[in-house]
């Protein structure tokens, strides 16, 4: 067991890394932190046992600590580490206890805090509706509220499970570990009781946090599209009317004290808002303060305003312009079905997608023109596709009108809406991507300038001018993929349709945290996926050349359609290994999202496999995953190791792919993540092996199968292979650090990939 220092406010452990070590708190403290809570660790309190595949929370320092540190992959490691040691066993197990506690309890606490804000929503909204018929006055439309649900758990933590954490902790707790530290598998099996119990409350957690972080603005908004807005509205109108208005005051006085006490809310929105309230002159007329606000806002609500004649002025139309498209977004409407591919309809979709791109250009420019700042009307057409109301369904477009407050659920470090992309794009922060003829944007300038279309002087000036790459990226990526995201190629319409929007917007959007959890799942099984050799080199230290594997997670673009197939783009983002490949995915979907991704994944691992080998791809004598691949699908009719029913299988299979081998692979890689990952066997013994060798399961996985006949002689040549390596890097890190190198990060996590 190694001990280690860490100074104050140091990471530890970060979320979303591979959790390859376990840490005890030997002296100091250090703050677990997520989205939703901060949890002190103090001595003897153990980092990562609540977390399994990748850590859920940073873990920081909250002061100078020693940690005690030891690798762990399985409970195996566990029972090693345990081994004998009954003094740390008691440690363990009091430590998992303890913090099995303080996880329930604030898991406790957010599930109280979640059920009163639901509460106190429909309460006040209830009762603004009173205040409406007390007062004779109108109330606002506030279709937000319809579909404001109760949260429905997926991870739930019951009430007996805190009482039962509280008495054993409060009572027993001695009692408990006197017989659980008895016995090495006594002990573990409490362990990872209490470690799954963990693991489940904080993915229960994140749900909660994830609620709240959707329906706040349903109170309190950057927006003023809430429930506090409707109040202060009343309050002006009944002032204006004469009328006793303090127990409206009482009220919004109220609302005031629980949105501080809520403490989920901005400081700075929260004061701003508050003190437009307080600050505000009564003594104005309703109609001075709607005046005021239009000529602030310069737009109604996206249910009662004319939402395509607006994106298009922003774009700068003429008025004949705009009737047309209308004219032509009409009659398709009007169609007796809008998934005809009658020479009609055809007509119709081929004249909406051309202005609707045109549109999307113009607009995009504008906005960034703006520095960013555009109507809620213009978001809904940047991010969704959304045109128009009656396209889109009333009660949709509120839905999207309200979404549009919360499109940081959408995007991440590596996760992007279609604007935030062509954003990027603009700002210089990523490159255009490949067109359909494989030509990144510095090779379509150079064909350009090949067939005379350009001069050689102009190629420094387009390659630099920003405006070009955006009409770049739209013209070819965009188009295209936005088409093949949706599905249904030949009735493709860009402008977002009620008929696709088959579940709730709530339900149906694709939120980065959906698309990371998905990427995750399968990361735990085939941890290899997105590693690539990349060079490190520090000739001083006796290090020339030395190939180390680096994790480049793919960027993902998120088309502004409601869709059905997700699309793997490109393998890298250029010439570079270590740059992150492009997936597409619709922003809205009813089909399963895991299964969307695994398929894309399976793709990549291909397209990726053939960008490194280059022309030896299929080349047998150049070992690799297409190649190996490529030679069974081709030769599996004499094939000796393959049975009849096997041969007829792959048969099938290529039928099915039209001869494409790439497709059969992914269906096969399907069938490795989903089943054979669990034991359930759909493979046979050819794929099976090329997969355990170039498709590797994680450590824990490995460790479940080596019992199986099936994965034995596969797995155990895995092993040996992999042993190897460990050997030589453990040889060659020596001499590096004898020579005065230091095992940076870098190498630290090579070593852990070839110890996974």
């Amino acid at each position: 067991m190694e001990t280690i220092k860490v100074q104050r406010n140091q990471l530890i452990a970060k979320q979303k890394d591979m959790v390859r070590k376990w840490y005890i708190v030997l002296e100091g403290s250090v703050v677990q932190m997520n989205s939703y809570a901060r949890i002190l660790l103090e001595k003897n309190s153990v980092i990562g046992i609540s977390e399994s595949g990748r850590y859920l929370c940073d873990y920081v320092a909250r002061e100078d600590s020693t940690l005690a540190v030891f690798n762990y992959e399985s409970p195996d490691d566990l029972k090693t580490f345990l081994n004998g040691q009954e003094n740390l066993r008691n440690l363990m197990l009091r430590a998992a206890l303890k913090q099995r506690h303080m996880l329930l309890e604030t898991y406790a606490k957010f599930q109280t805090l979640v059920r009163q804000f639901h509460s106190f929503v429909e309460t006040e909204y209830n009762d603004y509706t009173l205040f409406c018929s007390k007062y004779q006055v109108e109330g606002q439309s506030f279709s937000r509220i319809d579909n404001f649900k109760p949260l429905e758990m997926v991870h739930r933590a019951e009430n007996w499970e805190v009482n039962n954490s509280t008495s054993l902790i409060r009572g027993y707790l001695d009692e408990y570990l006197q017989l659980m530290q008895k016995d090495d598998s006594l002990c573990i099996g409490a362990l990872m009781e209490a470690a799954y119990q963990m693991r489940r409350v904080m993915q229960g957690l994140i749900e909660m946090v994830e609620y709240l972080r959707y329906n706040q603005d349903i109170l309190l908004s950057e927006s003023e599209n809430d429930i506090f807005h409707l109040y202060f509205e009343l309050m002006i109108q009944v002032q204006a009317n004469h009328y006793d208005a303090k127990p409206l005051a009482d009220r919004i006085n109220r609302m005031i004290g629980v949105i501080r006490k809520l403490n989920i809310y901005d400081e700075k929105l929260a004061n701003r808002r508050i003190e437009a309230y307080q600050n505000y002159d009564f003594t104005k007329t309703p109609q001075e303060v709607q005046e005021a606000e239009t000529e602030e806002n310069g737009t109604e609500s996206v249910t009662t305003e004319d939402c395509m004649t607006h994106i298009l002025t922003y774009a700068g139309y003429q008025a004949k312009d705009i009737a047309n498209a209308k004219a032509a977004l009409q009659k398709y409407r009007e169609l007796p079905d809008l998934m005809s591919t009658d020479t009609e309809a055809f007509g119709l979709r081929k004249q909406i997608t051309a202005f609707f791109y045109d549109a999307y250009y113009k607009v995009f420019m504008r906005t960034m023109k703006n520095r960013g700042r555009a109507s809620k009307i213009v978001q809904m057409f940047l991010n969704f596709g959304f045109m128009d109301v009656e396209m889109a369904g009333e009660e949709n477009a509120s839905a999207l009108e309200d979404l549009a407050d919360h499109l940081e659920v959408c995007n991440s470090s590596h996760i992007f809406t279609i604007y935030q992309w062509l954003k990027s794009i603009y700002e210089g922060k990523n490159e255009p991507s490949k067109n359909e003829f494989d030509l990144d944007y510095n090779g379509y300038l150079a064909e350009l300038k090949k067939t005379g279309k350009i001069r050689a002087e102009q190629i420094k000036e387009y390659a630099a001018n920003r405006e070009l790459k955006v009409r770049y990226e739209i013209q070819n990526m965009f188009t295209t993929g936005n088409r093949a995201t949706y599905g249904k190629i030949t009735t493709f319409c860009p402008i977002l349709g009620e008929y696709d929007l088959i579940n709730s917007v709530e339900k149906m959007i694709v939120t980065a945290q959906k698309i990371d959890s998905a990427l995750d799942k399968i990361r735990a099984v085939d941890f290899s996926v997105f590693y690539r050799e990349v060079v490190f080199s520090d000739p001083d230290k006796g290090i020339n050349r030395e190939m180390i594997m680096k994790e480049v997670l793919p960027n993902i673009i998120l088309m502004p359609n409601a869709g059905t197939r997700a699309m793997m783009w490109q393998e890298t983002a250029g010439v570079k290994r270590d740059t992150s490949a492009r997936f597409m995915m619709p922003i809205f979907t009813a089909v399963d999202l895991d299964d969307m991704m695994i398929e894309t994944v399976g793709r990549y691992r291909w397209e990726i496999c053939r960008k490194i080998q280059g022309v030896h791809w299929n080349d047998i004598r150049e070992r690799s995953l297409t190649s190996e691949y490529c030679d069974y699908l081709q030769f599996y009719r004499k094939n000796h190791e393959l049975s009849a029913d096997a041969k007829e299988k792959i048969k099938a299979a290529l039928l099915r792919g039209k001869n494409n081998y790439r497709e059969v692979f992914t269906r096969d890689y399907q069938n490795w993540i989903k089943y054979e990952a669990k034991g359930s066997f759909r493979l046979n013994k050819i794929a099976r092996e090329i997969l355990v060798t170039y498709c590797p399961f994680s450590r824990a996985i490995r460790e479940d199968l080596k019992v199986n006949p099936m994965y034995q002689n596969a797995l155990h040549r895995f092993e040996l292979l992999n042993a190897k390596k460990v050997q030589r890097l453990n040889g060659l890190y020596d001499k590096y650090t004898k020579a005065g190198g230091v095992i940076s990060q870098e190498l630290k996590d090579n070593m852990d990939y070839y110890s996974l």
